[in-house]
């Protein structure tokens, strides 16, 4: 009888050690200020799309003359859109295939996160990094000749939206 009391005390402690933990919630902002375009071409021999790659600022966070990071904020970051040659309006799906208006996921190659992925910057120094697992990015140009971007993104079983509204800059 003994064993049995010890089992159902233990097993508790035990399943609760087991269970999958979710990711931990970014609390990361919604809106978006800033938005460069960069322009990398055919960068893949078995792919026929261009690549672009998409990076969104928070408010507080920007680039300084050297490309570095300064401030504190949130840097919602795409390496590899596959496009026709520029970022072009539409809804873009991640996958891996390098289809023309789809996007890699999130990924760590040793370290290094490269696909889509979230990062939390504090007074210039990268605190976390999100990896994206899945979701869509819609392109739309507004009357006014600028863009909007709307992001539908999941990690674990978070979801995360984000918006960026304004000028792009491409380099």
């Amino acid at each position: 009888m003994k064993k049995y009391w010890i089992i159902f005390l233990i097993l508790p402690l035990l399943v609760a050690c087991n269970r999958n933990n979710p990711t931990q919630r970014i609390v990361a902002p919604r809106e978006y200020t800033t938005a460069y375009v960069g322009l990398h071409g055919h960068c893949y021999d078995s792919i026929p799309q261009a690549v672009v790659s998409l990076d969104l600022y928070s408010e507080g966070l920007v680039l300084d003359s050297t490309h570095r990071m300064q401030g504190s904020g949130y840097n919602l970051y795409f390496s590899d859109m596959f496009v026709d040659s520029l970022l072009e309006a539409g809804t873009y799906r991640q996958d891996t295939t390098g289809a023309r208006l789809t996007y890699l996921p999130g990924r760590d190659y040793e370290g290094i996160p490269s696909g889509a992925y979230l990062l939390q910057v504090n007074e210039g120094q990268l605190t976390q990094i999100q990896l994206i697992d899945s979701g869509m990015v819609v392109v739309r140009d507004t009357l006014d000749g600028q863009t909007d971007i709307q992001c539908t993104l999941y990690y674990g079983r978070q979801r995360y939206d984000a918006h960026f509204q304004g000028a792009l800059t491409i380099e």
